[in-house]
Order: C-alpha cells, then structure tokens, then sequence
C-alpha cells in the first residue's frame, strides 16, 4: 500500500523506487501482485512514465486512509509502549501530607497518569523502618535520613519553625521570641520517634532546659488545637491559614499565633530516602526511578513557592 500511494503521487517507477529506496525491479513486481490481487491493471505504460488506470484512481482514497489509519494505530500502539505504569509505595510524616506531597504527585502524573501510589504516613523513624523492610520504596523525612550502606538521601528544602503560642498569651503580639521566655510554660511536644521530637529537643537543649511537656501528639493539626485552647504552647513548621489562627479582632477565646525563634536551630530540613538495591539505578523499577528523578530536580523549585506563603514571606 506505501507503494501504491507513492505511485500515484510520482507517476514514475524510478521516481518511485527512489523515493521509497527500492531498486526499480522490486517496484515493478510489488505492482504485478498488487493487480493480481485486486483482479485488474492499476498501471499502464504512457511514454516513458506509467498511468494509473480508472480502477486504480478509485481504489488509490481508500489506500491512503488505510494507511493513515494504520500509522495512527502505530502511533496508539508506541504511545502506550512508553507509559509508565506501576506501583510506588511512599512513606512520609503527617505534615507532608496536607500539600508538599501532593504537589510532587500531581507533577509526576501529569506525566504518567498510570502510575499508581501506595501512601503510608506516620511517625519519622515508623517511615524509616518501612524503607528499610522493603514496605516503602520512598520516604519523605525531616530531619532528613542519614546516608548509609543500603539508604541513600537528598535535601529538597528547608522552612523555619516557629514557636505557636494562645492568642492571649504575653508574647502573642511579637513577632520574636526566645525560648527562655517562655521555660515556665507547659509544652505540646510531638511523640518520641517524630521528627519534631528530635528538632525541638535540641532547641532546648541549646537553650539550657527541659521543657515542662503537657501534651505529647502525633500531629501536628492537634499540637495546634492544643494551643489554640490555651493548653500549652508548641514548636512547629509554619502553619499557613490552618484552622484555628487568631486573626487581629477575632470573638472567642479560641485561637494561637506563630513567632519565629531566635536560634539558629529553628528549622527542619526536608529531605527524600531511598533503598539502593543490588544492580544498582537499573535494578529499580522504572516508576519509583522517574518518580525519585522527578523529586530531586523539580521538587525543590515547586515547593519553595509552598513554603514562602506558609511562612509569611
């Protein structure tokens, strides 16, 4: 069929031939069977070139549409050669999961709408546990996991923390604070094992106290509504508009503000883990490699817009 079309727009063999670089010989025997075939002549000889005769004409629309609806087949058929499907299981804490998470998946399916996603989220050393059994094949951490034999790790971005107090309280209206302000107040703390836990620890430990803890969570949406009922106060990444902010002028007792921390350890720094398995890049399997790939160059530049507007900036 590519020959008969090609015939029919040169009117020549030789031309023919050359176009579809063909010897001259094997386009006049692919002819000859073509009108074996289709029962009649399609080609008379005129002078030195060829003619295509009536049945060839009619028969000539229908080759070209078979043929375009062949390549566009051909084109399905490569398409879905190259879609990436698949699986990828992520573990990451639970204040990934309101936006920065969702961002990097949203950015990775716009390219490969196939691939499915196994969440799983919990505390910062329950997501490093599930890395290392092989339950995870991604973890979204702070502070980030150290590097080691068979885990490896990257930084994607870093916020500050903040220091969330009741609206009512003395240093509610500041916008900084000292933790030796604040050394008699209870404290909401995150549970031992989260990734808070371990930040704010050495917070006061380089301000040279225990803090008094009255609460432990494993949220932070519940440190938050602790403090906003006046039960303590808290250190946490940036809430953003989270439920529960006081805005000037607002009825009720309800409601907590954030301060930044004067010290230089008031902040998290977000990173990926992963397993390195035997064989290296080409042993893992192509979603969770393009997905990790995506992560590490695009992941810091989409969620560096997320963190400016959490943090006020």
């Amino acid at each position: 069929m590519p020959l008969l079309a090609e015939l029919g727009r040169s009117q020549h063999i030789t031309a023919t031939a050359d176009a579809l670089g063909l010897p001259q010989s094997t386009v006049s025997r692919a002819i000859a069977r073509a009108s074996a075939v289709v029962g009649t002549e399609l080609l008379v000889r005129d002078g030195r070139g060829v003619r295509l005769t009536a049945a060839a004409k009619v028969l000539l629309p229908h080759v070209d549409a078979a043929l375009a609806e062949f390549q566009a087949g051909l084109g399905l058929v490569r398409h879905e050669a190259e879609v990436v499907r698949g699986r990828i299981a992520v573990s990451f804490q639970h204040t990934f999961g309101e936006a920065v998470l969702p961002l990097l998946i949203s950015a990775f399916r716009q390219r490969h709408p196939q691939t499915e996603f196994n969440l799983s989220q919990g505390s910062r050393d329950g997501c490093l546990a599930e890395l290392a059994a092989g339950d995870a094949d991604l973890a979204l951490t702070a502070p980030i996991a150290a590097p080691g034999r068979l885990i490896s790790s990257a930084a994607l971005y870093r916020e500050p923390l903040r220091l969330v107090v009741h609206h009512r309280h003395p240093v509610a209206r500041r916008r900084r604070a000292r933790l030796a302000e604040i050394r008699q107040d209870p404290f909401v703390a995150m549970g031992p094992g989260y990734g808070m836990r371990s930040l704010t620890d050495a917070l006061f430990r380089e301000a040279g106290f225990r803090p008094r803890i009255a609460f432990e969570s494993q949220d932070s949406h519940t440190a938050r509504g602790l403090v906003s009922a006046g039960l303590g106060l808290s250190i946490l990444p940036p809430g953003g508009q989270a439920p529960g902010r006081h805005p000037a002028g607002q009825a009720g007792d309800l409601g907590w503000v954030e301060l930044a921390l004067d010290s230089g350890l008031a902040f998290r720094e977000i990173g990926l883990a992963w397993r390195e398995r035997r064989g290296g890049a080409d042993a893992e399997p192509d979603p969770v490699r393009l997905f990790r790939e995506l992560v590490l160059s695009e992941g810091p530049a989409l969620l560096a817009g997320l963190v400016r507007v959490r943090s006020g900036n």
